[in-house]
């Protein structure tokens, strides 16, 4: 198995998964013509896409799933509430290439087995995926207010993580935002800080090679350097030093990071 995240942060998501027999978007959050210029970033072509998981209908994660699942033919996976949610915001996608894929279940394409899990985020029913190929697991969880037991019962242990360590709450605090976002944003179903990201990494990682992509960094209440430093910080006061066994990687929201093997 390998990935890249393509790009990540407020304005727009998408990553990319592939193994020797299929390849895949999960999201797809910009134009399609930013979409196949992420994609000729890692030398892959939206022609050689096999479909896109759909987390949930927030427009950073659907911008272009119309225009690209027309233009190539893609099938495109979500639950049926996504589903709901999204008519009228990605126009007619055909009936042959609309599918549904339940909360909480496992879709295999050959040996690349796809779990799907609930989050709590303010959108309809929003969910993230597991990726298990050969004993390998990739995890993309990026848009959570909280990680609960049940969520880290499902990401627990993965080889690499695709995480959420959108904001540092001083600078949302104390930032342009009105009162009313700050709230949403800190809420249950908002997103997750630095810390609290780091704390529920240290909960789910197992002392083997393991490494983690810091995702979805709000672009006016956080930067990389300080998500990275937080979450080391936060990380070593769980007992986990990062550079032994764990890996920090940035990701950026305008371009992909190295296409890398699970």
């Amino acid at each position: 198995m390998r990935f890249s995240v393509l790009a990540s942060g407020s304005t727009g998501n998408a990553i990319y998964i592939e193994n020797d027999e299929h390849s895949f978007l999960v999201d797809a959050g910009f134009s399609a013509k930013k979409m196949e210029s992420l994609m000729a970033g890692i030398n892959r072509s939206m022609k050689e896409l096999d479909g896109i998981f759909v987390t949930h209908e927030h427009s950073d994660h659907i911008k272009g799933i119309g225009v690209v699942a027309r233009k190539y033919g893609l099938p495109i996976y979500a639950n049926e509430k996504t589903w709901q949610a999204m008519d009228g915001l990605v126009g007619t996608i055909p009936l042959d290439q609309r599918f549904q894929f339940d909360m909480e279940t496992v879709k295999s394409f050959g040996s690349l087995d796809v779990q799907s899990f609930a989050v709590s985020h303010d959108a309809a029913d929003p969910m993230f995926y597991a990726f298990h190929e050969n004993g390998r697991k990739l995890v993309v969880i990026t848009d959570t207010g909280y990680v609960s037991d049940r969520m880290k019962g499902h990401i627990r242990g993965a080889d690499s993580f695709v995480f959420e360590s959108n904001h540092d709450v001083s600078m949302l605090q104390m930032g342009r935002y009105p009162w009313s976002v700050k709230r949403r944003i800190l809420s249950d179903v908002g997103h997750v800080s630095n810390e609290d990201a780091a704390v529920a990494m240290s909960e789910v990682v197992e002392q083997k090679e393991t490494h983690i992509y810091l995702s979805h960094l709000s672009k006016d209440n956080n930067m990389k350097d300080l998500a990275r430093m937080s979450v080391t910080q936060t990380l070593q006061t769980c007992g986990i030093m990062t550079g032994e066994y764990v890996h920090l990687h940035d990701t950026d929201a305008e371009q992909p990071t190295e296409l890398v093997t699970v």
